[in-house]
């Protein structure tokens, strides 16, 4: 019987550590829904600038930054990344990109690999829809995804560490 209740105890105690432990983890961190807009323009040199509007973490500049493309036309897949600048910082994400060559039409989709300033330490994952005008280059896009940056320590909570 006593073996059974210290089991029960050791279980209970490692139940309610993980759970503390969990509990912190998630409020380490903020995540926030992104929905904003690009509008920008294709170099035709493996580069792409676009500002970012719609209000919001991500509103600045991106500039991306492809390998060349990949595939039989009209759908060509590329490699690369996109890097957020804003006030804040900077926010860099590895993408893939599907671009038809025939409509414009592209879809890019990307994780977060590194950031600065408030970006420091996210993680999340982006995906990129949108239009080019293939005589001008002009684009269009939507950007949603969620980015997750770590919540800043109080005085107190820094002094706990």
């Amino acid at each position: 019987m006593q073996a059974l209740r210290s089991g029960v105890s050791l279980f209970l105690f490692v139940l309610v550590g993980s759970l503390l432990l969990v509990s912190q983890a998630q409020a380490a961190e903020s995540c926030h829904d992104i929905n904003v807009k690009g509008v920008g323009r294709d170099n035709f040199n493996n580069t792409t600038v676009a500002g970012i509007i719609g209000c919001g973490l991500l509103q600045g500049l991106a500039e991306g930054l492809f390998e060349p493309c990949t595939g039989s036309p009209p759908d060509l897949s590329c490699t690369g990344t996109v890097t957020f600048t804003t006030l804040k910082g900077t926010l860099t994400v590895d993408v893939v990109e599907l671009f038809n060559v025939g409509t414009g039409e592209f879809s890019v989709s990307g994780t977060v690999t590194a950031g600065t300033g408030k970006f420091e330490h996210a993680t999340g994952e982006l995906k990129f829809v949108g239009k080019e005008d293939l005589s001008t280059g002009k684009f269009t896009e939507d950007i949603t995804g969620e980015i997750c940056l770590p919540r800043k320590r109080t005085g107190r909570q820094a002094e706990r560490r």
